[in-house]
């Protein structure tokens, strides 16, 4: 609450162009070494030399949507107009009002408590605080409490304004270099983490559960995962589809001191043009037909946290540039407000795109990518970590059977021979295409054979669809080996009754005129499935 200091005048009517022009007053406001001390130092300057039975200076926080009360819990909501403060904020222009009218018209609780221990009689004189060294850039709110004649005097008192002017200008200074401090400090903080070998293994470990593969380029790219999670630089990840980037993106995100807040993302791609800027920015009551209500859009949500902008290459032009401000100043307006906001926020993109040419092509920016590239990071395909394949293809196998409630399963040598051998134009999203198609098709209690991968019409490795058709090829000129030959006859003689019998071995067996065991033990030499 606003409280009366005990041996505050009651009499000064000294103006305050002539109480506030000594140098000595001036110099206590410069000397101040934080905003915080600044704004205490201005009200008790004012109270003491004015005569005026209160003064508060209100902040406004980082996000543009609180006011705040040095040494005080509690926040006062700017777009809240129980309390005289959203006015001032809104309109830019000062208010008075009486005590009295202020306990019957406004009723938010903070506000109520503020003025409890005000005498009726007195008034409440609020002034925007803005900053005028071109920023334009909204401080808070000048609350001062006084009679009724006193804050009319101040009013017009040019001496007034020029406090105003000083307190801002000052304020605005300090607050730039306190945010510079904090950035060096970060800087400092980042780079002594970047020293610490051990500490980053240890991180990069942790990683190989999300991030899966033993081949040198996993290992690499967790290593520089953990490197780019430990600054707080731009990320940009670029890569074919379906290697990872979200998966990248998020553990970047989990490591970073920023792991407790918000992780928000979007699909530039996947969002009309029309609706994207709303989604990014947010939009007030009112912008545009269908906008009923205001709407926090993802940069607000993200806020202290991370943004994820994947396919940041298909982002129209002129968002381009807005993004570009959200990342220089950390400024940003959402669609149809008149004011400002803020926003610190940690920005990861993505993109399978050659972003270079596209600049050279005029459909993005350079100025953008060079910002976003501050740690760049690329992805491999999975033809770069062929030997990862087998890895993966087990997690998926076990992640299918957990999602569908099927007993576990294996899968074959000859399947993942053939795994070896295909080309991936979709990578890792493709391969685990692949693996959940093969385990949906593999009979319960069976292990995936080479014969129930997708696509082996094209394939040496597919079944025969008859008997015939192996012996067919037994009989071409092209056989050099008998033995190999009879042998690759039997196993597609067998694969096909697997397919036709759905693995069932007892049925396999009774139709091929063999013993169960026999058949067992050619298909252990043969590498197909008989479980």
């Amino acid at each position: 609450m606003i409280r009366p200091a005990a041996n505050a005048p009651s009499t000064a009517e000294t103006p305050l162009s002539a109480g506030l022009a000594a140098m000595p007053l001036a110099l206590t406001l410069v000397e101040s070494r934080s905003t915080a001390e600044l704004r205490k130092r201005a009200a008790q300057v004012l109270q003491h030399h004015l005569g005026l039975e209160a003064v508060e200076c209100l902040y406004l926080e980082g996000s543009g949507r609180w006011l705040g009360r040095d040494g005080v819990d509690g926040q006062f909501d700017c777009s809240d107009f129980n309390h005289p403060y959203a006015h001032v904020i809104r309109s830019g222009k000062a208010l008075t009002l009486s005590v009295a009218e202020a306990r019957t018209r406004l009723d938010h609780p903070a506000f109520q408590q503020q003025v409890a221990t005000l005498g009726t009689s007195l008034y409440l004189h609020s002034r925007p605080l803005r900053a005028t060294d071109g920023h334009h850039e909204w401080l808070g709110v000048m609350v001062l409490v006084g009679t009724q004649a006193r804050l009319a005097q101040l009013a017009d008192d040019p001496g007034m304004a020029a406090f105003d002017a000083l307190l801002c200008r000052l304020w605005a200074r300090l607050a730039r270099e306190q945010g510079e401090r904090q950035r060096s400090r970060v800087l400092q903080d980042s780079l002594a983490k970047l020293n610490d070998g051990a500490r980053r293994q240890a991180l990069a470990d942790q990683l190989a559960d999300d991030l899966l593969g033993h081949s040198a380029a996993m290992q690499a790219l967790r290593r520089h995962v953990v490197r780019a999670a430990e600054t707080n630089l731009a990320v940009l990840l670029q890569g074919e589809t379906g290697t990872g980037k979200d998966r990248v993106a998020r553990a970047i995100h989990q490591l970073s001191a920023r792991a407790a807040a918000p992780f928000m993302a979007i699909n530039c791609a996947a969002i009309p043009e029309a609706l994207l800027e709303s989604e990014l920015f947010g939009h007030a009551k009112g912008a545009f037909s269908g906008a009923d209500q205001a709407r926090e859009g993802l940069i607000s949500q993200a806020d202290g946290g991370t943004l994820f902008l994947d396919e940041i290459g298909d982002m129209p032009l002129a968002l381009q540039a807005k993004l570009l401000r959200v990342l220089e100043s950390g400024r940003y307006r959402p669609l149809g407000a008149s004011e400002e906001r803020r926003a610190d926020l940690r920005l990861v993109a993505a993109t399978h795109q050659p972003l270079r040419e596209q600049i050279r092509e005029q459909r993005f920016r350079a100025d953008l990518y060079y910002r976003l590239g501050q740690f760049p990071l690329a992805l491999p395909p999975l033809c770069e970590r062929r030997d990862d394949i087998a890895l993966l293809a087990q997690a998926f196998i076990a992640d299918f059977c957990a999602r569908e409630g099927r007993d576990d399963m294996g899968i074959t040598p000859a399947a993942l021979r053939l795994l070896y051998r295909r080309e991936y134009p979709g990578n890792v999203r493709e391969l685990k295409n692949v693996i959940d198609y093969a385990c949906a098709m593999t009979p319960q209690g069976a292990d995936i054979d080479a014969y129930l991968l997708p696509g082996q019409s094209e394939s040496s490795a597919q079944a025969p669809t008859s008997p015939a058709e192996g012996a067919t090829f037994a009989l071409s000129d092209d056989i050099d080996d008998l033995r190999k030959a009879l042998r690759d006859i039997e196993s597609a003689i067998i694969r096909q009754r697997l397919q036709r019998f759905d693995g069932n071995r007892a049925q396999v067996a009774r139709s091929l005129g063999l013993p169960k065991r026999t058949l067992a033990h050619k298909c252990q030499l043969l590498e197909l499935d008989t479980k």
